[in-house]
């Protein structure tokens, strides 16, 4: 056997991630969100300029957690055939993945806001159950 011959792999395989776990759920965005939408509750309601710190630290980081959720369901999860059936898909994700940046949630500290991005992630929600029945 000829070298180049040995290091051919015998079987190819392709996956949507590096981990083809196959589990994907929005819910885990709108959790990630329900939690920047209290903090920011919270944060109005509390005077403390520690706690105030802490809470926006943890409120940035949450929202980073909401993008990311929200990528991994927009990169992996959904596909060409999705994007054609529901073509408002990409600007949900696109309005989305923006409320929870800086010109967002991460850069707000009004509850208000929260529900905007809350309002945006069930709407990608309801389209991502309709193709799990699929």
């Amino acid at each position: 056997m000829r070298l180049p011959q040995f290091f051919t792999p015998r079987t190819v395989a392709s996956a949507h991630c590096d981990l083809p776990c196959g589990v994907y759920d929005p819910a885990q965005a709108r959790i990630e969100a329900e939690s920047v939408k209290a903090i920011a509750e919270k944060y109005q309601a509390n005077t403390d300029p520690e706690f105030r710190t802490r809470a926006i630290l943890i409120k940035e980081q949450r929202a980073e957690l909401v993008k990311h959720h929200l990528w991994v369901l927009w990169t992996d999860y959904f596909k060409a055939p999705h994007f054609e059936k529901y073509p408002q898909l990409n600007q949900l994700f696109n309005e989305a993945t923006k409320l929870a940046g800086a010109s967002g949630v991460k850069g707000s500290l009004d509850p208000a806001v929260g529900d905007q991005l809350l309002g945006k992630i069930e709407e990608i929600s309801k389209i991502f159950w309709e193709t799990k029945q699929a």
